[in-house]
């Protein structure tokens, strides 16, 4: 996954509030849009296989987040398939199902960081 944020992730909405009570860079009660690219590799030049779209919400007043993200494959032995997870912040999350090869998966989504910075996230995902 290669996340950048204003670009691939997205705030949507967030609380009418004055204050940030968590002094987190991520005021709590935001909803973001996403939608990275799903690549091979950390590399950013690495082939392009799928996305991964969905929705996230700061719920925690420690700026954890609750996510659904749905995993979709449009190349290679996994075209046309996806993997849907939904769960409450990391490094685990639980899938919950899925299309095409994916259908009715269960499981988890391990989420491994590899690069974090202020504007870029790059992580790997270990699906079980």
């Amino acid at each position: 996954m290669h996340r950048t944020t204003g670009l691939t992730i997205v705030v949507v909405a967030q609380a009418n509030s004055t204050s940030n009570n968590n002094n987190s860079s991520v005021p709590f009660a935001s909803l973001f849009a996403i939608n990275d690219p799903l690549r091979t590799g950390p590399e950013p030049d690495s082939e392009l296989i799928g996305n991964i779209q969905g929705i996230a919400s700061v719920a925690g007043m420690n700026a954890s987040s609750t996510e659904y993200l749905d995993f979709g494959f449009n190349t290679g032995k996994f075209n046309g398939s996806s993997l849907s997870v939904f769960s409450r912040g990391e490094p685990d999350l639980a899938v919950v199902g899925g299309r095409g090869q994916f259908m009715m998966a269960t499981g988890v989504a391990q989420f491994n960081p590899i690069l974090v910075n202020a504007t870029n996230t790059i992580a790997e995902f270990n699906v079980t």
